[in-house]
């Protein structure tokens, strides 16, 4: 059972994410490449909560992302509930209190988040599909991964988390 005081310290540090998305990120070059904070902000509340509660907040977080851009309309609501749910899924199967796990989640979550996105979205194809795939989805998910890990360290009594590893 969460008490109140732990979930305002995770609301807050969801709150630093989702600002560094919308402050910082913009100013960190090339988008395709930059971390994902909201995607980061998901998998780490959804590390922490029941499935469905996971892909609710999976939805909510692709609506933002869909209504910021609007080119596929419902692929990234899609991608994003699935990533929430495996997020929190994930972790009853694993331990995510271990460092090389939980950069497994943040990388694996904007692969997952992509591949879905661009299935279901249709927003590349060809070599353009392949390009995304091979070169900047891994990127990103390397600098999420990064980012993550060190919001882990950072904030790992606000999470609540004994790291490992």
């Amino acid at each position: 059972m969460i008490r109140r005081g732990d979930r305002a310290r995770r609301g807050a540090v969801l709150l630093v994410l989702a600002i560094l998305h919308f402050g910082l990120r913009p100013w960190l070059g090339e988008g395709r490449a930059a971390p994902d904070f909201l995607l980061l902000a998901l998998v780490v509340y959804a590390i922490g909560a029941r499935p469905g509660a996971g892909a609710i907040a999976g939805f909510l977080v692709g609506l933002l992302s869909d209504a910021l851009r609007p080119v596929a309309f419902g692929s990234a609501m899609l991608a994003y509930a699935v990533v929430g749910y495996l997020a929190a899924w994930g972790k009853a199967v694993f331990f995510a209190e271990n460092a090389a796990v939980a950069a497994a989640f943040f990388f694996g979550s904007v692969v997952v988040r992509d591949v879905l996105v661009l299935v279901w979205g249709g927003g590349a194809s060809g070599s353009g599909l392949l390009i995304q795939l091979a070169v900047w989805t891994p990127l990103q998910g390397f600098t999420t991964a990064l980012v993550g890990l060190g919001v882990r360290y950072v904030f790992r009594r606000w999470l609540g988390l004994k790291l490992a590893g």
